[in-house]
């Protein structure tokens, strides 16, 4: 695998354009991105009983198994609009499908920004007919966005079977993230050969140990979506299960959506490092993934790593309440590599070595349970004075 610098529509037959059409007062607010031909879909969707009016569209087009185009605004999230937001969805459908010639059950929809507010249609309607098919890819990335400081890339090279293929993600999140899916808008493109429903089996199976161990501040939004999108134009043979191809393909996807996750953490509201726990020696992987997230989601322990304050006992205070059986007299933590509790007791170490380490950008914490073989991880960010302001102004 390589990593390569490039856009959405990097993988072949791939284009995107964003623009500003005046959900946002200045900057870009409506998006699309499509492929050339029709194209197996995956998808996977928010959990939270409250469902933003896409969300119920796309997960027809996604159980019909075929895409062809995505188009996303932000600014206005249309959630809680009853039935007049299921009418601009299929409005926006509709636009783009004429502009791009295609059928209109083949373009997925997503909106983030708002809840509550109805959606302009007649904005809508200018901002689409605005994208150019052959546009600037790299503003789409930046049409999604709400408050995310950074765009959020990554694109990868794969030989399989002496073809290459490419891989693109993109994504928006900073705050409502506590998925217990994605709770995010992110999208994969890729010009390799594969199933809907292969896809979607990877998918499922991925999400949990990347999106799924992401936290930011507790909050579940209405609008999650995670779309993989594979039209099959780098004429590489179909990639099948257990196959050596199917092998390469899904760790470059886990990559990719992993990096995605990893930087939606770091670029949390107000956020200044990224926390990552990794969690080893549990029972089994859930276990080790449960305590991992609740440590990383302890508002406490956010709040002393933002305060550069060494506070070890949240750690083992927030693995204790994940729901999962150990003995806590058999733990070890390790707070920014420095190891600070073992054998039921704390471990005496270099204050001016910590400080120093708790002052950089990303900050490791590890835990040892001491119960079985396996591990798993989990990211987030400290939490600042910023997040409460951006929180405390969203809507005005």
């Amino acid at each position: 695998m390589e990593i390569i610098s490039g856009t959405i529509a990097a993988p072949l037959g791939f284009y995107a354009d964003g623009q500003h059409c005046g959900l946002k007062k200045e900057k870009k607010d409506i998006g699309w991105f499509y492929s050339e031909v029709p194209a197996a879909v995956a998808g996977v969707f928010t959990t939270n009983k409250v469902q933003a009016a896409p969300i119920k569209w796309d997960k027809e087009i996604v159980k019909n198994g075929k895409v062809q185009a995505v188009v996303v605004n932000s600014g206005n999230a249309n959630a809680c609009t009853g039935p007049a937001g299921h009418v601009a969805v299929k409005k926006m459908a509709e636009q783009v499908a004429e502009k791009l010639a295609i059928p209109t059950e083949l373009v997925a929809v997503s909106s983030t920004g708002i809840i509550g507010q109805a959606m302009p249609l007649e904005t809508l309607v200018t901002g689409i007919s605005s994208l150019a098919k052959d546009g600037n890819a790299y503003h789409f990335h930046e049409a999604i966005l709400t408050t995310d400081t950074v765009t959020k890339e990554i694109v990868v090279t794969e030989e399989i079977a002496g073809e290459k293929i490419t891989l693109a993600g993109v994504a928006k999140g900073s705050g409502m993230i506590h998925p217990n899916m994605a709770t995010m808008l992110g999208y994969v493109t890729t010009d390799a050969n594969i199933s809907a429903e292969l896809l979607q089996e990877i998918l499922k199976e991925l999400t949990d140990v990347t999106f799924n161990q992401i936290t930011v501040d507790g909050d579940t939004s209405t609008n999650d979506t995670v779309l993989v999108i594979a039209n099959g134009l780098a004429q590489t043979k179909p990639i099948l299960k257990d196959s050596e191809a199917f092998a390469l393909f899904k760790a470059d996807l886990h990559f990719v959506l992993e990096t995605l996750a990893k930087k939606i953490a770091q670029d949390g509201e107000g956020a200044t490092k990224l926390i990552e726990v990794e969690v080893t020696e549990a029972k089994d992987p859930l276990a080790a993934r449960m305590v991992a997230k609740s440590i990383v989601g302890s508002d406490l322990l956010k709040s002393a790593v933002f305060g550069k304050d060494p506070n070890w006992g949240r750690i083992l205070c927030a693995g204790g309440y994940a729901g999962v059986d150990f003995d806590f007299e058999k733990v070890t933590i390790a707070l920014a590599g420095i190891p600070v509790f073992e054998a039921g007791m704390a471990v005496q170490f270099d204050e001016e070595l910590m400080a120093e380490k708790l002052a950089d950008k990303v900050v490791p914490i590890s835990m040892s349970l001491a119960e079985g073989q396996a591990c798993g991880k989990a990211w987030g960010c400290d939490l600042t004075y910023d997040y409460v302001k951006i929180n405390a102004l969203y809507s005005t």
